[in-house]
């Protein structure tokens, strides 16, 4: 108990500092682990612990412009956008990571015209390794309810809003099925029975082992990783809005 509590303590300091320095990933402890990224049959479906009795905020107002765009999913794989669009941004993430909400709240906003303009497609990978450094299940709890929006049609302002309501420590366990349908609530049009039950059941628990497994197949050692047509932009570029939208215009995006 004492080796994972400090495990833990090490991980959260570990997290602090690339926050502090601007780096550019949270990185799981064992990505293999003992045979594989999967999550663990053992988990609960449910935890009343956390963020449950927290306030939920809105997504950004600039979510409204993705209002229209198509979500699919293929495999451990969540596209939006025009699967006809002629560039691909690869977005690698982990709910859990405040890394990747730098990221979302910065560079990843470049991204919202030429979306929605159907100029790019951006395909989301979600990790969910965090649970297994950290403890508790709020990784695989966002994952499963982010799969359910795509049902519902609404995956990309509530990954904004999942993002939003990350909390401040990384440590915290906050994504209880609870508070993820508090902040699904703050996104029009959202709930409804078939995605309460979704995520009150997590009744993707299995693709969300999928997902963690395209992971791994694709040999990420951390989140965010992103690729703008399979290139790697400047890691610098990923935390300014400028910067970012800069390294897409230099891939034919603007």
């Amino acid at each position: 108990m004492a080796v994972r509590k400090a495990g833990r303590i090490a991980a959260a300091v570990a997290a602090t500092a690339l926050v502090a320095m601007g780096a550019a990933a949270c990185g799981p402890e064992d990505i293999t682990g003992n045979g594989g990224s999967s999550v663990e049959e053992s988990a609960p479906a449910s935890d009343s612990s956390g963020g449950g009795g927290a306030d939920a905020k809105a997504p950004s107002a600039d979510t409204a412009a993705l209002a229209d765009v198509p979500a699919s999913v293929k495999g451990g794989v969540i596209t939006v956008g025009d699967p006809q669009a002629g560039h691909t941004v690869k977005l690698y993430e982990d709910a859990r990571c405040p890394i990747c909400k730098k990221f979302e709240e910065t560079g990843a906003q470049a991204l919202v015209k030429p979306l929605a303009e159907g100029k790019v497609k951006v395909q989301y990978t979600l990790a969910s390794f965090l649970d297994k450094n950290l403890g508790g299940h709020g990784s695989v709890n966002a994952a499963n309810a982010l799969r359910a929006s795509v049902d519902a049609g609404k995956f990309p302002q509530f990954h904004a809003a999942v993002f939003a309501n990350q909390p401040e420590s990384e440590t915290e366990d906050a994504y209880t099925p609870e508070f993820l349908l508090k902040i699904a609530g703050k996104v029009d049009g959202l709930r409804g029975p078939a995605f309460d039950k979704a995520v009150k059941n997590v009744t993707y628990k299995k693709w969300v082992g999928e997902a963690m497994q395209s992971f791994t197949d694709d040999g990420m050692q951390g989140t965010p990783s992103v690729f703008i047509d399979g290139e790697k932009p400047d890691n610098n570029a990923l935390f300014d809005k400028a910067a970012f939208a800069k390294e897409l215009k230099a891939s034919g995006i603007s």
